[in-house]
């Protein structure tokens, strides 16, 4: 049977184990078939790219299916109907990979990096720190004459 690569995204409203769920659906009409899941991963919830039915993130999950051509248009019929499935796709590939994908890689990279030193200074952090009285004009007004010159003080 040929091998398939299936993403689906459902709403951020439903919950994880409603996004398992729907996966789970999938495995058994799959196995009832003579199929079967080869590959099963959650992503998690992420950010679309763009709003999708007014939703702004969604629970990713990508299974690797092992199935006949007629199921994975029924498995597509049935997830364009359901009302928690934002968007899906579905890839006929020649192999499954069985290391775990680029997206969760990418996670576990990301969790490994921990701390990396002190913050660099930023554009307007760069040099010393000035106060207030440290600004041009108040500098040369001081440097001017002191207490020998102050407007508004009249001379007897």
């Amino acid at each position: 049977m040929p091998l398939y690569e299936t993403v689906l995204i459902a709403r951020n409203d439903v919950t994880q184990q409603q996004v398992e769920t729907i996966a789970d659906e999938i495995g058994t009409e799959l196995e009832a078939d003579g199929g079967g899941v080869k590959k099963r991963e959650y992503w998690g919830l992420r950010g679309l790219a763009y709003r999708i039915k007014k939703n702004r993130k969604g629970h990713y999950m990508l299974l690797g299916l092992d199935a006949k051509p007629a199921f994975v248009k029924e498995m597509e019929r049935k997830l364009g109907l359901n009302e928690d499935v934002l968007r899906f796709m579905t890839v006929r590939i020649e192999e499954i990979d069985e290391a775990p994908s680029a997206i969760l890689s990418r996670k576990s990279d990301d969790r490994e990096r921990g701390f990396r030193g002190p913050k660099p200074a930023g554009r307007f952090e760069s040099g010393r720190r000035r106060g207030f009285d440290d600004r041009e004009e108040f500098r040369a007004r001081d440097g001017f004459g002191g207490d020998e010159f102050r407007p508004g003080l009249l001379e007897e």
